[in-house]
């Protein structure tokens, strides 16, 4: 593989909100995990960003040695013993490595081929690239699978809540591989509906202010996550129903408001006495007792109290 300079930049999707906009595209399930560039030749693993993940999942490293030598691109996925899928798992690798007795097994589920042996095979077609990705993973352990691939929407939509961990549909047009949002690769994410307490605003700007959002626990309020910035009419309902609380400016971990690993939220603590609709990719917070990804506020509901809200 002298020919390529390891990671190799790998393709972006945009995300849309209309499922159908994914027409005329092969239609892949987007699975809840993380991305993954393999090199099976050598057994390395790199995340999106170029992270080297080689030594914390060096069980899945050693099985790529099985595969023909090539560059894979996928999505690192943690299986529990029921076969369902946990992101929440993974982040119990970082650092670490495999441990004994740890209670999943981690998979690939590759989707694109980016080299085979010392020939570029990121300019040729998509549907040559999936044709080679299927003979590569044809003799493959069973933790090295190939992603589902249909040209037909209405088969991928059902693939959303009835396939254990698919959180929405990736579309892609028969074209070369390219890096970033290039690749003409389009995103759906699965929305859900739900109701949240504020806890704080969050942002120093209009264009940036945020609420950090809570639900009932145990006696007091836990954090699940932080909002997407607020539209102007939704900030506008705010304006007279939030009251300060009087504490001094706090901080959360970057847990509730991102992935671990990112910076401290600074927000204004308010009264937790008003409630607001949500909309996120997850029904309940999941991953360390919070949305994954920020969800939006849609609206004040001034119809629910605290009290009426579930536990978290």
């Amino acid at each position: 593989m002298a020919r390529f300079s390891l990671p190799l930049p790998l393709a972006v999707c945009r995300a849309v909100t209309d499922w159908h906009e994914l027409e005329h595209c092969s239609v892949e399930p987007k699975m809840d995990g993380w991305r993954l560039q393999v090199h099976t030749g050598a057994g390395r693993l790199w995340s999106r960003h170029g992270t080297d993940l080689t030594a914390a999942f060096s069980d899945l490293a050693a099985l790529t040695r099985q595969v023909p030598d090539c560059v894979l691109d996928g999505e690192l996925l943690a299986v529990l013993p029921e076969g369902t899928i946990s992101f929440a798992k993974l982040q119990t690798r970082s650092g670490r490595g495999p441990r004994r007795g740890e209670q999943f097994t981690v998979h690939l589920a590759a989707f694109d081929v980016l080299a085979v042996g010392t020939t570029d095979w990121r300019p040729r077609p998509r549907q040559e690239r999936r044709a080679e990705l299927l003979h590569l993973l044809a003799d493959a352990p069973p933790a090295l699978r190939p992603l589902p691939s249909t040209t037909s929407l209405d088969t991928a939509r059902l693939w959303v809540g009835a396939l254990e961990g698919v959180e929405g549909l990736v579309g892609k047009p028969d074209r070369p591989y390219s890096a970033g949002l290039a690749s003409g690769w389009l995103k759906w994410r699965r929305r859900h509906t739900s109701d949240a307490i504020v806890l704080g605003v969050s942002g120093r700007t209009a264009a940036t202010q945020a609420l950090v959002l809570g639900l009932p626990y145990r006696n007091d309020f836990r954090a699940v996550g932080v909002s997407l910035p607020l539209t102007r009419a939704v900030a506008g309902d705010l304006i007279s129903r939030l009251r300060p609380s009087g504490l001094t400016e706090q901080r959360l971990p970057g847990t509730v408001g991102g992935l671990p690993g990112a910076a401290p939220v600074a927000y204004l603590p308010v009264i937790p006495d008003v409630v607001v609709e949500i909309e996120a990719d997850q029904e309940r917070p999941t991953e360390f007792g919070r949305f994954r990804h920020r969800p939006r506020v849609l609206r004040v509901r001034g119809d629910l109290r605290p009290q009426d809200l579930p536990q978290a």
